[in-house]
């Protein structure tokens, strides 16, 4: 199982990388050094979705997003981007995802919303939803104030040793992996060990269950190639807002949430790279389940 998942975490971040390009099954499963007849049932097994489906909600989803928060962006930018070969593919697509047009969608998405769900309607469609922020906005404001450290930094480049993990619930099993291969390296425990999770997935349009995450441990020297489910990733040097405080992993939604909002109240706007978190301690070593975390927003 573990060479078939280094497969195709090779696949996945094949896939997401080039949206716009040729994503057919035979092109996907030379990627993943698979036969075609063998790479597709290996990808649903391991991702819970066949390929076309998880190429097309990875699609939409995006869509979806820039839909919402980039409003001065052409609909047609955004489709042809995103591989769309025409306006009325896209609207069909994503009509049949949400349940609206990707005009309607946009019209209808306040300028800050909480995520996106879909709901069933009465006669069986699925509508698109706009879920409310989870207090009121001066109270988020207010709450970041008090709770967050926000500055504006240039961070280096960070190598990093990686684990994906789709679905919010594999997180911590992702970890246990990283952790038992830094071990046999002699890199775990150590001294100013930092794990960082980067977010692949946005959970304003990807459902918890299906987001992906990348487990990762911060390293001195970049990896030279793959080993098992460990693979190298980088995080480019840049610009991100920063916000730092002791949490609880209860309060993670609601700095992510202020955060983005104090991005956007300060005319800031985030650049094409994800989002991440650093860890500066364990919350299973603290009495009250506490860590110190920065939540880092490249901008």
């Amino acid at each position: 199982m573990e060479e078939y998942t280094k497969r195709i975490v090779k696949t996945i971040q094949y896939i997401d990388d080039h949206l716009d390009a040729d994503l057919s099954l035979e092109r996907i499963a030379e990627i993943g050094a698979y036969s075609p007849f063998h790479f597709h049932r290996i990808f649903k097994l391991i991702t819970g979705e066949t390929l076309q489906i998880y190429i097309v909600r990875k699609k939409i989803e995006k869509s979806a997003f820039y839909l919402a928060v980039r409003k001065e962006v052409e609909i047609k930018e955004i489709y042809l981007d995103l591989g769309f070969s025409s306006h009325s593919v896209f609207c069909k697509t994503f009509k049949k995802y949400y349940g609206i047009s990707p005009s309607a969608f946009r019209k209808s998405a306040p300028e800050t919303f909480h995520k996106v769900v879909q709901k069933e309607s009465k006669n069986g469609q699925i509508a698109a939803v706009f879920a409310p922020y989870i207090c009121r906005i001066e109270n988020l404001l207010n709450w970041s104030t008090m709770n967050l450290k926000i500055e504006i930094k240039e961070l280096p480049e960070m190598n990093l040793a990686s684990v994906m993990s789709l679905g919010i619930a594999n997180v911590e099993p992702s970890y246990t992996t990283l952790i038992d291969w830094a071990k046999k390296k002699n890199l775990f425990p150590a001294e100013h060990v930092k794990m960082i999770s980067v977010y692949h997935d946005s959970f304003k349009v990807t459902p918890a269950e299906k987001v992906r995450i990348h487990a990762c441990m911060l390293l001195n020297e970049k990896m030279s190639k793959p080993e098992g489910e460990i693979f190298p990733e980088s995080i480019a040097a840049g610009k991100f807002i920063i916000g730092s405080g002791e949490m609880t992993l209860s309060d993670f939604e609601q700095c992510w949430v202020s955060l983005f909002l104090w991005m956007n109240e300060n005319k800031y706007s985030m650049r094409k790279a994800f989002p991440f978190e650093i860890y500066h301690s364990n919350f299973k070593e603290h009495p009250e389940g506490k860590m110190l975390v920065d939540f880092c927003i490249p901008i």
